[in-house]
């Protein structure tokens, strides 16, 4: 073609990226991979492998070895015996080696790039410019956070050996994502990546080996779902790190129950991209393009449902799907190529299908007249016009290049229509009323908001969702807490609950009137369903007095009736803060009531039990303190803009307070909650109930809104079991035993809800144990929303 011809059509011609240097290092593997472990190359003691193929022609380009339960377990205990060394660096030591695989990877970032290319199917520009960039970025910042460690989380440590488990869309960034925090904090790692993509993992590998890491700190062991699912079930890994589908990670939450491995999830996602009708249409449009057809749709956070006001849906439409037959598709290692080649052939056929099932129930396809290439895994951008939001295609994760179309016509309309799915990981609004969309964010169920703009990440912002996106942060400060773990817990003894006194038929003489106490539900005294009430004795057997045996029905109002009270959330830091002030008052004006009631049910001194309503007193007021101080942070990534993050309340907490001390323990628990904006559903200490029934009169007279606390008596397992499996529960706090933690984990992964199972014993009087950050913190979850500035 000559100049004329070229300046005529203005058309893109090929620019190839060179893969001579991947080439030649996949060559150097000897047709074969190994193993990573403890700072060696190790062939899979089965010997046996399977095929990784390039998605953009079907080339296999080299054999995976599969890493067998031997494998696996030489791998986790090569990291245990790292860990204790590791840890017991000093922070600037760990910190210099961060640095320096942050300077390798910088100093072979074109070599990730294209072998990333190669093996994923992705744009070469995608991996130069956005991925390997931010792979450095990590560990740069994390290498910080090793260096601030004794200072700014002095309190914390690290816990152990982590099992992780990335997927296949994002191979280098998961791997940084996952390994630099981890490793900062002194954890040991066991890392596997996803069966298509596992090659940038061991180049990293041997990036661990040139910096010098000490052996067995970084372990990559390769493999399929078996080899993941070794690792989830290993006894000697303290925590387990996954991302990728819902349906998995469903199944990791209910195999990890009742191990005590720590879990974070981040899942799938199907998130809004909203167009107000003031948005600027032309910048609204290249959003789309990076929002859906980025990485091939491919991630997890696409935006995959446009949802456009009426009044601009044609005028949106048509600029839309011209801009689609500009895009190109074809050959990832060609610099001016817009989308790759999808993953696997199987992701591909999946994508046909939903579209196909998409295009059956009645949506408008519109896809570009290009060709595609002739040989590999392509499938063009696509639009579905005409979509209902119940149809398949707005509700199921495609992954793939396939955007949505919904209309909306007011604000409110929009936020529920962006809420109406089951997943919460990310959203995109664009209008350029900044009030409009500031007040829409916080409105959206989701981890992350991107303001007149899309995609955008950093190791400095937490990144995570709601619902059953998952749940736990990547990056940013709210990150490291995920591995990591308060210091008093290394001494802590497990709970051991003591039996209950069978009744002795005598009866504790108080100036009490004898009455059976009753639940506590939507801000009204309320008889159990069952009718049934159980005894409340003293340590001799002595009947102290009755409380209502709540059930499952019980449950089921006091849920509803804390749903009605959704504005507790919205109400003003001021408010609450204020309203937890007025009970600690009131409950302080009854101090010798409840401390007669503590000595008859525990068999105490009235002496002692005074001091535990009186620090109760105290434990409300330094809730009401926190209550306006617990704040979120501006963060400056480095991009023209801000990112605000936000604290947000879970929804609606279900705590089962630990048995002793039951006054205490009680307000220990909801005023942390309460504070942050939730509303509760109590199961008191089943011993000490009468503690929290008498606790009710106080609530009833220190203006609390209807539905924010309500109490529910009974068996504290069986309570807590039917809150675990409540669909409309958003997180659970249990404090008892181990047996019962590990049903209440399980149950919870139907709609995959925030659980905090504490089964190690803690002074409640203590304000290291009993109180603090750690408890705001279980108590709400990070939302961050980025505000790009500038023309």
């Amino acid at each position: 073609m000559s100049i004329a011809e070229i300046l005529d059509t203005m058309d893109y011609g090929p620019a190839p990226e060179s893969d001579k240097e991947a080439r030649a290092w996949i060559a150097a593997l000897g047709g074969e991979t190994k193993l990573f472990i403890g700072g060696q190359w190790r062939k899979a003691k089965s010997g046996e492998s399977f095929e990784t193929a390039s998605p953009a022609s079907g080339e296999v380009l080299v054999r995976i070895a599969q890493a067998g339960g031997a494998d696996v377990d030489a791998a986790v205990k090569a990291a245990a015996k790292a860990q204790p060394g590791w840890a017991a660096l000093s922070g600037h030591q760990r910190a210099r080696y961060l640095y320096a695989l942050a300077r390798l990877i910088q100093r072979h970032s074109r070599l990730f790039a294209v072998l990333e290319s190669l093996d994923n199917g992705k744009p070469i520009r995608e991996t130069r410019d956005i991925d390997i960039p931010l792979v450095a970025r990590h560990f740069y910042h994390h290498a910080g956070w090793a260096q601030l460690m004794d200072t700014e989380l002095a309190d914390r440590q690290a816990l152990g050996v982590c099992g992780q488990i990335i997927p296949w869309n994002f191979p280098l960034l998961m791997l940084a994502w996952k390994i630099a925090p981890a490793i900062a904090l002194g954890n040991t790692v066991v890392l596997k990546p996803a069966e298509y993509t596992s090659l940038t993992a061991l180049l990293f590998a041997e990036m661990c080996q040139k910096a010098g890491l000490p052996d067995g700190v970084v372990n990559i062991v390769t493999g399929d779902g078996a080899t993941g699912e070794l690792i989830v079930n290993h006894p000697g890994i303290a925590k387990i790190a996954f991302t990728g589908s819902t349906e998995v990670g469903r199944k990791i939450r209910e195999a990890t129950a009742g191990t005590g491995k720590s879990l974070t999830l981040e899942l799938g996602g199907k998130s809004p991209f909203i167009v107000f009708d003031d948005a600027d249409l032309d910048a609204a449009v290249e959003g789309v393009v990076d929002a859906i057809w980025f990485n091939q749709g491919q991630v997890c956070c696409a935006g995959s449902r446009l949802l456009v006001q009426e009044s601009i849906h044609n005028r949106f439409v048509s600029r839309l799907t011209a801009r689609m037959e500009t895009l190109r598709v074809g050959d990832p290692l060609d610099k001016a190529i817009d989308i790759g080649a999808i993953v696997h052939p199987v992701q591909l056929a999946r994508i046909r299908e939903l579209v196909d099932v998409g295009v059956k129930e009645g949506a408008e396809l519109h896809q570009p007249k290009a060709p595609l290439p002739g040989k590999g895994c392509f499938y063009p951008p696509t639009l579905l016009t005409n979509v209902h939001p119940a149809s398949t295609v707005s509700r199921v994760e495609i992954f793939g290049p396939v955007l949505v179309a919904t209309t909306f016509r007011t604000p409110a309309e929009a936020v529920e229509l962006a809420n109406n799915t089951e997943y919460g990981l990310a959203a995109s609004v664009w209008s350029e009323t900044l009030g409009l969309a500031l007040d829409i964010a916080p409105k959206l169920k989701c981890g992350v908001v991107w303001v007149n703009g899309t995609n955008m990440f950093d190791a400095g912002v937490g990144f995570g969702g709601y619902k059953e996106s998952g749940f736990g942060r990547e990056g940013g400060r709210e990150g490291l807490a995920a591995y990591s773990k308060p210091k008093w817990l290394a001494k802590a003894k497990p709970i051991a609950e003591k039996p209950v006194p069978q009744p002795s038929g005598e009866v504790v003489s108080t100036g009490f009137i004898d009455r059976t106490a009753k639940l506590y539900i939507g801000g009204k005294q309320a008889r159990p369903d069952g009718g049934y009430s159980r005894p409340v004795t003293s340590p001799s057997g002595a009947l102290v007095g009755e409380v209502g045996e709540g059930n499952r029905k019980d449950i089921r109002n006091a849920v509803e009736a804390a749903r009605k009270a959704a504005g507790w959330a919205t109400a003003s830091e001021h408010n609450r803060a204020q309203i937890l002030y007025y009970i600690a008052e009131n409950l302080e004006a009854r101090a010798s009531e409840f401390a007669e009631r503590l000595a008859a049910m525990t068999g105490r001194r009235q002496s002692e039990t005074v001091k535990e309503v009186a620090a109760s007193v105290s434990r409300l007021f330094f809730y009401g303190a926190w209550a306006d101080k617990f704040e979120g942070a501006v963060h400056k990534p480095p991009l023209r803009g801000v990112a605000l993050a936000m604290n947000e309340p879970l929804g609606i907490l279900a705590i089962a307070c630990p048995e002793e001390p039951g006054l205490l323990g009680f307000v220990s628990t909801f005023a942390p909650a309460v504070a942050m904006g939730n509303r509760v559903v109590v199961v008191p200490s089943s011993t000490q109930a009468l503690a929290a029934t008498d606790f009710y009169q106080v609530l009833e007279t220190s203006d609390v809104p209807a539905g924010v606390v309500n109490i529910v008596t009974g068996d504290r397992d069986a309570l807590a079991l039917e809150l675990a499996k409540h669909e409309e529960v958003e997180g659970l706090w249990w404090f008892g035993n181990a047996a019962t933690a590990g049903k209440l984990e399980k149950a919870s992964a139907g709609n995959l809800k925030q659980v905090w199972t504490e089964t190690a014993q803690r002074d409640w009087f203590s304000p290291v144990q009993g109180e603090g950050r750690e408890f705001l913190a279980r108590a709400m979850q990070v939302k961050n929303i980025w505000v790009p500035y500038g023309e």
